[in-house]
């Protein structure tokens, strides 16, 4: 083989041999004997394949060309437009691309725009050539040259359904199966035309993490349809940015229906006796007390309320302030919560508080969902920022709280040996059950089935700070 032959076989660009023949010969010719056949193949070679990226993951916005390969997910509608100073409307249509590595967002113009309308289809190979920027929703292509490419393949699945981890930056139609953890209130908005807009939030979980989903207009009714704990399927979702943190948005051509599948949720917590100030966290465990609803009046004369829970894990316990309608979700002592996205403050006191606002998820678990809960062990330190002694503060430190809620003399206050009585709420089951009044808890030594949330009465002696129980009714 020649010079030419030899660079073209090296070559990996989408040209016939022929094509590249003429490119040499018309180089050759324009550096008017200043190089040869050869080098002009270099040159040639060289211009065909830069800007030639190994992965979508690669495009970076401010990149003055690139040029990849990847297999079509969806493609959108073809919009036109008025361009200044011409008669004839332009044309654009957006297409989603992924290759192994990753997806991106590419806009086709006029003539592409026509023959992807008339032509493309999803799961086609295009080999495309375009300039990266950042598009409104995240990084996108605008393309200037589009070639089919019937033989390279792409090991990417056409139309699966997305997993929340697997979410990114500026994906479109995306299916989404999830379990609904909580529902904000729908608001209303004025549009710029002096139309009325709704908007409400829901927060959904599959076994790869959390995501909050946006809900538009007609859509945003579904936040008042759809009870907590339900599976769902988003379809034809729309990924963006807020905060930070990666939102799935539902609109008009979107749908969120209730689907009867299991979704598991497994929570990834933070450990209630190691969160500080400051932070942002997850937190799980039983409610050991609720406090009733309160209100108050903002500064702009409008009503707020707020209701006060203790929630409690392995490692400690804490206030967790629900604000807003959150104060009206229906918890009690014995229900095991995951508090989302909880900031964690300076409370009354000194005390830690998580206060759960409007970005926060609360969302009653499954009896055992939190895998910490049965193994509190009543020797550990509640400490209650010196505000009360109760819970399992009142004996891990000692304490000797004066009289239960129920009339009957404490632990401490019993005499050894003596028989005494105890009503409660189950707010630990395993070995040992631990009881709470509301004033104080109680470790109990016994071996009746009792559920998290019960109220029960037990009647025993007291040994080592424990309650060994006769009777349990």
């Amino acid at each position: 083989m020649g010079a030419i032959e030899d660079i073209y076989e090296d070559l990996e660009a989408d040209v016939e041999l022929e094509e590249f023949r003429e490119a040499v010969e018309a180089k050759v010719e324009q550096m008017g004997g200043l190089a040869d056949e050869e080098t002009a193949a270099m040159l040639i070679a060289h211009d065909l394949t830069e800007g030639e990226v190994e992965g979508i993951a690669d495009i970076e916005a401010g990149m003055d060309e690139v040029k990849f390969v990847g297999k079509v997910l969806s493609v959108g509608d073809v919009r036109t437009f008025e361009r200044d100073g011409e008669d004839e409307d332009g044309k654009v249509v957006n297409i989603e691309v992924a290759d192994e590595t990753g997806r991106v967002r590419v806009a086709l113009w006029d003539e592409d725009a026509d023959a992807a309308e008339q032509q493309l289809e999803v799961g086609q190979v295009l080999r495309i050539g375009g300039r990266p920027k950042e598009g409104y929703n995240g990084l996108e292509v605008s393309a200037d040259r589009v070639e089919g490419d019937d033989e390279t393949d792409i090991d990417v699945q056409v139309g699966e359904t997305a997993t929340v981890e697997a979410l990114s930056l500026g994906q479109s139609d995306v299916n989404l199966v999830g379990r609904v953890l909580g529902t904000d209130e729908i608001r209303t908005f004025s549009r710029d035309d002096g139309s009325e807009g709704k908007v409400a939030n829901l927060t959904l979980g599959d076994e790869t993490g959390r995501v909050r989903v946006t809900l538009w207009d007609e859509q945003a009714d579904r936040a008042d349809e759809l009870a907590e704990g339900v599976s769902v399927e988003v379809v034809d979702g729309y990924v963006r940015e807020r905060d930070g943190s990666l939102e799935l948005h539902v609109g008009s051509r979107g749908a969120v229906e209730e689907i009867d599948e299991d979704v598991t949720y497994v929570p990834e917590t933070t450990d209630i006796g190691s969160v500080e100030i400051g932070q942002t966290v997850d937190i799980a465990g039983v409610v050991r007390s609720a406090d009733p609803k309160r209100t108050f009046d903002r500064d702009d004369g409008s009503e707020g309320q707020v209701r006060n829970i203790r929630v409690q894990d392995s490692t400690g316990d804490i206030r967790v302030a629900l604000w807003g309608d959150k104060a009206d979700k229906d918890l009690g002592p014995g229900d095991e919560v995951l508090c989302a996205d909880v900031e964690i403050q300076d409370g009354w006191q000194d005390d830690l508080e998580a206060s759960a606002g409007w970005r926060s998820t609360i969302s009653v678990l499954d009896d055992g969902a939190t895998a910490t809960t049965g193994d509190v062990d009543a020797g550990s330190d509640g400490d209650d920022g010196g505000t009360s002694e109760q819970g399992l503060g009142a004996f891990a430190d000692g304490n000797s709280p004066s009289t239960s809620s129920n009339g009957t003399d404490t632990a401490e206050e019993s005499a050894a040996g003596e028989t005494t009585e105890f009503t409660g709420t189950v707010v630990q089951t395993g070995d040992p059950v631990m009881l709470d009044d509301g004033e104080q808890a109680v470790t109990v030594v016994t071996s009746a089935n009792v559920q998290l949330g019960e109220e029960v009465t037990v009647r025993g002696k007291m040994k080592d700070d424990r309650l060994e129980a006769d009777e349990v009714f």
